[in-house]
């Protein structure tokens, strides 16, 4: 009985090590990384913590999303997903997921730092949706090289865009971003339509810049494993759009050189 037990146990142990791997470095569980890239989070175009719970439903529904569940939001946690920005997901809850622990943001915790139920539904926050169909404006990428465009490029992109694009490749590498194409909307101070980049893990600290107009802006060159991209459009007038490429380099790289 001893033999069969201990049989059934190597058995049980091999089909868990099939699912899980390794892939980019990070340890994860194959099911989970393929939901994971259906997660993302919105704010308000009228800026951060402008959703009631009825109006955060609504956001993911108009994209053909749901409220996140705690599971797919924690799914997207494990593989490099990280927002200071509280929002709320399903069943009425409010909180973030959180990779890199900081003393502004999250406590100094890491995991799904969570609100919990909150009773008043007309309490302002973000959201975090989930649409595995939906992988054209932004997501978790954690390829070692890809092409990030704007919705719907080389068509000119739609009003009221709000497009976040977290990656993360493997530790000890960096992200060099190279823009390929670039036309959006044009005015002084970048206030309308604009691509922001941030060298960290969500788009509160390391702003590397705002860009906007025709130009092609100059590479950009983290100084660590991630990078988070976050684009936005206003209500009127819109442009070309943009395509950019970002590809994983080792850390001593010739490119750090210059």
């Amino acid at each position: 009985m001893r033999v069969v037990a201990l049989l059934w146990t190597v058995g049980f142990l091999l089909k868990e090590a099939q699912a899980w791997s390794f892939k980019n470095g990070i340890f994860h569980n194959s099911i989970w990384l393929e939901q994971a890239a259906g997660v993302y989070h919105r704010e308000s175009r009228k800026g951060r913590y402008q959703l009631t719970y009825k109006e955060a439903k609504a956001v993911c529904k108009y994209e053909g999303g749901a409220l996140a569940t705690y599971e797919q939001l924690e799914a997207a946690r494990q593989i490099g997903f990280h927002v200071c920005s509280a929002g709320w997901f399903d069943k009425g809850r409010v909180g973030y997921p959180i990779v890199k622990p900081g003393a502004n943001c999250g406590f100094g915790k890491v995991g799904i730092i969570e609100y919990g139920y909150r009773l008043n539904k007309s309490e302002k926050w973000d959201v975090y949706c989930y649409n595995p169909n939906s992988k054209e404006c932004g997501g978790v990428l954690t390829d070692q090289q890809k092409i990030i465009q704007s919705p719907g490029f080389p068509a000119e992109y739609q009003d009221e865009q709000i497009c976040s694009w977290h990656i993360r490749v493997r530790l000890g590498q960096r992200i060099h971003l190279h823009f390929l194409e670039f036309d959006v909307e044009d005015d002084t101070s970048c206030l309308a339509d604009y691509l922001e980049v941030y060298d960290s893990y969500d788009d509160v600290s390391g702003f590397a810049g705002r860009f906007c107009g025709d130009y092609l802006p100059d590479d950009i060159i983290s100084t660590g494993n991630v990078m988070t991209l976050k684009f936005l459009s206003d209500a009127s007038i819109t442009a070309g759009g943009f395509q950019l490429q970002y590809t994983a380099v080792n850390a001593s790289h010739k490119d750090f050189l210059h």
